[in-house]
C-alpha cells in the first residue's frame, strides 16, 4: 500500500468522472450525428458499439497489463488515449472516422477504469479508509452519468454534437499532468518467465466476443446463426482460455484469486447491477421523450433525483458499511433497487412527477448503494498486486452487463408493445413497464445473490500484498 494524498484521489475521480460522463452524453448527440454524417440507421448503432466491445474486451488485459508494467504508468497512458481519441471523434469527417476514433476511446477507457479503481484500492488501507474512497469514486459514477444527459442536451443545443466529444478533452488534459506530478510511483515488479501473450490473446478475444453478443441478438435476433456462433466462439474462447492459465506458468490471470468468495459475489452482482442499471437508464430516456414528449435535455434534468441519490448513497455507504457490515448494505439497497423499479413500472403512465421521482430516488439510491457494495467486495481481501486484476473483472462485469441488459429490456419493451393492439403511445407504455418489470427481477436475482453468497466477514484473503509479481499467493486467515 502506498500513501494516498487528496490531490491524486482527485485526479482518480476525474477520470472516472470523464469514463462515466461518455457513457451518457454521447447517446443524447445521435440523432444529430446520424444526420450530420450520414449515417444508416443500422450503422449508427456503431456508435455505441465500437465503444462496448473495445472497452469491454481489454478491461481484463487492461487491468492486468497495470499490475505488471505499473498502474500510474498504464493510466496516464490511457488518459493520453482517450483525450487523443475524444479529440479526434470531434474533429470526424466520416462515418468510419467517427466510429474508429470510438473505439480508440474504448482502449483508453479499458486502461483507466482498472486501473483508476486499482490505485484507490492500493492507495487507501483496506476497511473504513478504502471504503470512503470507493464511496467517493461511486458517487462521482452517478454524478457524471447524469451530468452526461444534461450536459450533452445542452451542448447538442448550443454548440453541436462535436462538442460532447471535445468536453472529454480538457478533463483528461488536466488529470493527466497532475497525476503525474501527485500519483505514486510505480513499484518495480519482477515478473518471472516469458510473458503470457496467448492468455491475453485468448481472454480478450473472449470478452470482446461476449460484448458483441447482445448487437447479434438484436440485429440477427436471439437465434440467429450469427448470435449462436458469437456465443459458441465465447464459450470456446473462455474454456481455452481457463485450461491455457492453469498449465502456464506465468499466467496473465491467477485463477485462484477466483476462491475469494467475497470477490465472485461481487461480479455476479456487479454483472446483474450493468444489466438492470443500463436497461433502465435507457427505457425511462425513452418513456420521456417518446410518450411525455420531453427534449433531450429535459429528458436528462428530468433523471436528476436518480444521479442524486446515487451520489448521496455513494457518500453515506462507507458509513453504512462500517456501521452495519458490506452484506448487510448490499442486501438493503438490492431490495431497494427492486421495490423502485416496481413502482416506477406501475407509475408510468400516470402522468405524475412526484410518483416517478419518488421512484427515481428508490432506484438511485439502491444502484449507488449496490455498485459501492460490490466494489467494496470485489476489492477486499485481494493483494495489491492484484488490485489491477480486481478492477479488470469487476469492470468487465458492469460493461458487459449493461450491454446484456440494454438488448435483454429493449428486447422486452419491443415484443410486448407489438402485441398490443391499441394506441401506439398505450403499447409503448405496456412494452416499458414490462421492460422495468424484468429489470426489478434482474435486482431480485443480485438481493439473492448478495444474501446468499457475500460472506458476512471477510475472513480471507490473498498474500499477494506481500510477494512479488509470479509467486503464487495461498489464502490465509485474516489478521
Amino acid at each position: 500500500m502506498t500513501v494516498a494524498s487528496p490531490v491524486a484521489l482527485v485526479v482518480i475521480l476525474a477520470a472516472q468522472l470523464m469514463v462515466v460522463l461518455d457513457f451518457s452524453i454521447v447517446n443524447v448527440a445521435l440523432p444529430s450525428i446520424q444526420r450530420d454524417l450520414g449515417f444508416s440507421p443500422g450503422g449508427l448503432q456503431w456508435v455505441v458499439t465500437a465503444y462496448s466491445i473495445a472497452f469491454g474486451g481489454l478491461l481484463m488485459l487492461g487491468g492486468r497489463a497495470g499490475d505488471v508494467l505499473g498502474r500510474r504508468r498504464l493510466f496516464l497512458t490511457g488518459l493520453a488515449a482517450f483525450s487523443i481519441a475524444s479529440l479526434a471523434g470531434g474533429m470526424s469527417r466520416s462515418a468510419g472516422m467517427l466510429v474508429a476514433a470510438r473505439a480508440a476511446q474504448g482502449v483508453g477507457a479499458a486502461v483507466v477504469a482498472p486501473t483508476a479503481l486499482a490505485l484507490l484500492a492500493t492507495m487507501f488501507a483496506e476497511g473504513p479508509a478504502r471504503n470512503r474512497a470507493i464511496g467517493m469514486y461511486g458517487a462521482t459514477a452517478s454524478v457524471g452519468f447524469v451530468a452526461g444527459l444534461v450536459l450533452g442536451g445542452a451542448l447538442v443545443a448550443t454548440i453541436g454534437w462535436r462538442a460532447v466529444f471535445w468536453v472529454n478533452v480538457p478533463i483528461g488534459i488536466a488529470a493527466a499532468v497532475v497525476g503525474w506530478l501527485s500519483l505514486p510511483a510505480d513499484e518495480r515488479m519482477s515478473a518471472r518467465g516469458v510473458p503470457d501473450v496467448v492468455g491475453a490473446v485468448l481472454v480478450t478475444s473472449a470478452t470482446a466476443t461476449l460484448a458483441y453478443l447482445p448487437v447479434a441478438g438484436t440485429t440477427d435476433g436471439w437465434g440467429s446463426v450469427r448470435f449462436v456462433a458469437a456465443a459458441l466462439l465465447a464459450a470456446v474462447l473462455l474454456v481455452a482460455f481457463v485450461r491455457w492459465e492453469r498449465s502456464h506458468a506465468n499466467p496473465l490471470v491467477r485463477l485462484g484469486i477466483l476462491r475469494l468468495r467475497a470477490l465472485r459475489a461481487a461480479n455476479v452482482v456487479t454483472l446483474l447491477f450493468g444489466a438492470w442499471n443500463g436497461g433502465e437508464v435507457l427505457i425511462l430516456a425513452l418513456y420521456l421523450q417518446r410518450i411525455l414528449g420531453y427534449s433531450p435535455l429535459e429528458a436528462g434534468l428530468a433523471s436528476v433525483p436518480q444521479g442524486l441519490a446515487g451520489f448521496t448513497a455513494g457518500l453515506v455507504g462507507a458509513r453504512l458499511a462500517n456501521r452495519f457490515g458490506i452484506k448487510a448494505l448490499v442486501v438493503a439497497t438490492t431490495a431497494t433497487a427492486v421495490v423502485g423499479h416496481i413502482v416506477l413500472s406501475q407509475v408510468i403512465g400516470s402522468g405524475s412527477n412526484v410518483l416517478i421521482a419518488a421512484a427515481l430516488v428508490a432506484i438511485g439510491f439502491g444502484n449507488g448503494g449496490s455498485s459501492f457494495a460490490a466494489t467494496v467486495a470485489g476489492t477486499t481481501g485481494v493483494g495489491d498486486v492484484e488490485q489491477g486484476l480486481a478492477g479488470g473483472l469487476i469492470n468487465s462485469s458492469r460493461q458487459i452487463g449493461s450491454a446484456l441488459g440494454v438488448a435483454a429490456l429493449m428486447d422486452v419493451a419491443t415484443t410486448l408493445a407489438a402485441h398490443h393492439d391499441g394506441p401506439a403511445a398505450a403499447a409503448l407504455a405496456i412494452g416499458y413497464r414490462g421492460a422495468l418489470l424484468f429489470a426489478a427481477g434482474l435486482a431480485a436475482a443480485a438481493f439473492v445473490v448478495s444474501a446468499a453468497l457475500v460472506p458476512a466477514r471477510h475472513v480471507e484473503r490473498t498474500s499477494g500484498a506481500r510477494t512479488r509479481f509470479g509467486l503464487r499467493p495461498e489464502l490465509e486467515p485474516r489478521r
